[in-house]
């Protein structure tokens, strides 16, 4: 799909279908046409879908480094395990903020107690890169309730702030970046304001139609603002989207597997660690993704 010439979009980027074990995902970042937007390197839109009685996901144990990740779910649920000994169930509008630092492992799996019904699975995985003071952290997790997180509802308009700050809210959830997240749903003729404080921007339409200045804009692709530009986006039709962003991060990140990291030999190092055995072990698990090959 071609750009819009738009004076307050400087790109859209369309999802690409990615499969993780038979359950497929709409896969935002990275992209040939943008690796990142503020500290955000990766982005998958999980469903919507509906898991079959019975049925259920199972993401194997597989190892982290140098980010932090980010699970928020609008339905369904997730049982997250990892190797520092967190076991939590993840449900919508909830934030499991997980920082893998110098290397952590994790499972997600649909509960055993959910599988015999089946039901809908829908939400948005993202992965921040940390910045370079913290990228070799202790690794660590971090559980928010949707109760802690701040909202924001006026005429129409809905505005969860998931991490950072935005309409005069400050989230619990903090990278010790400056950073952007929220989930919005707006009804029809509602208007979000999004002024132009962070230096980058996206929207992730995920549903229903808005416009910005004129211009209509369909649910699918994330639609990158440019820098300096403040914007009002006005719902055509009932629509929820993601609004992210935040400080560019200090200097370019490489992103291969499941690691980021400054340095390419960092990489290196992290792959062959996972695959000698060297990350510690999530208790409860025995399964786990190898690497793949270079």
């Amino acid at each position: 799909m071609s750009d819009l010439a738009h004076p307050s979009i400087e790109l859209q980027i369309v999802p690409r279908v990615r499969d993780l074990g038979g359950f497929q995902v709409q896969r935002v970042l990275p992209s040939s046409r943008r690796k990142m937007v503020g500290p955000f390197i990766f982005l998958d839109q999980m469903g919507p879908a509906i898991l079959p009685p019975g049925d259920g996901i199972d993401v194997r144990p597989h190892p982290h480094i140098g980010l932090a990740t980010v699970t928020y779910l609008s339905a369904g649920e997730l049982l997250h395990r990892d190797s520092v000994g967190s076991v939590v169930t993840i449900r919508p509008g909830d934030v499991n903020w997980m920082t893998a630092g110098k290397g952590i492992a994790h499972s997600e799996r649909t509960p055993g107690c959910a599988r015999p019904a089946g039901g809908p699975i829908s939400g948005v995985q993202l992965w921040v890169a940390l910045p370079r003071a913290q990228e070799e952290t202790e690794p660590g997790f971090a559980h928010h309730d949707r109760a802690t997180l701040p909202t924001v509802a006026d005429a129409g308009m809905q505005v969860r702030v998931v991490a950072g700050s935005f309409l005069g809210v400050q989230s619990p959830v903090s990278l010790g970046w400056e950073t952007l997240l929220a989930d919005v749903s707006l009804a029809a003729g509602a208007t979000l304001p999004v002024s132009a404080h962070h230096d980058e921007r996206a929207l992730f339409l995920t549903d229903g139609q808005v416009e910005i200045g004129g211009q209509v804009l369909d649910a699918g692709p994330m639609y990158v603002l440019k820098p300096g530009v403040p914007v009002d986006v006005r719902a055509v039709t009932p629509a929820t989207l993601v609004l992210l962003g935040g400080e560019p991060m200090d200097g370019p990140r490489h992103i291969w597997w499941n690691f980021v990291s400054s340095s390419q030999e960092r990489i290196e190092q992290a792959r062959a660690d996972w695959q000698a055995g060297r990350f510690r072990p999530i208790p409860g698990e025995t399964e786990r993704i190898d690497a793949p090959e270079r």
